[in-house]
């Protein structure tokens, strides 16, 4: 589906993978770096590599989710490595509520 990149060179990929903890109840999405040739080689080493992440935890199965996304040249300091473009109809408090701040994560805030 994917064509291979310009003279066969690698460039380097974000891929989003999504996990459940069928213990306690969480999904956890992780984003990971990978240099490959193309889409489909970058996404089939990331969801290999979530298969085995997986498997270190008990309860924890990959719920099949893979997004990539294409960054480009060697990430480095403030490199984008993921971007997601989701149209809605929800003004801004509601759209962060619904899909990033339901009071369900487990996070930090910082000072």
């Amino acid at each position: 589906m994917w064509t291979t990149l310009i003279d066969n060179r690698t460039t380097w990929f974000g891929i989003r993978c999504v996990f459940r903890d069928s213990i306690t109840g969480t999904y956890e999405e992780r984003i990971t770096l990978w240099e490959a040739k193309d889409f489909d080689d970058a996404i089939s080493m990331a969801e290999s590599e979530a298969l085995e992440y997986a498997s270190i935890f008990d309860g924890v199965s990959f719920a099949g989710l893979t997004q990539a996304y294409l960054v480009g040249d060697a990430p480095g300091h403030g490199s984008e490595v993921f971007s997601l473009i989701r149209e809605s109809d929800l003004n801004q408090e509601d759209y962060i509520a619904r899909f990033f701040d339901t009071g369900d994560e487990r996070q930090r805030h910082a000072d």
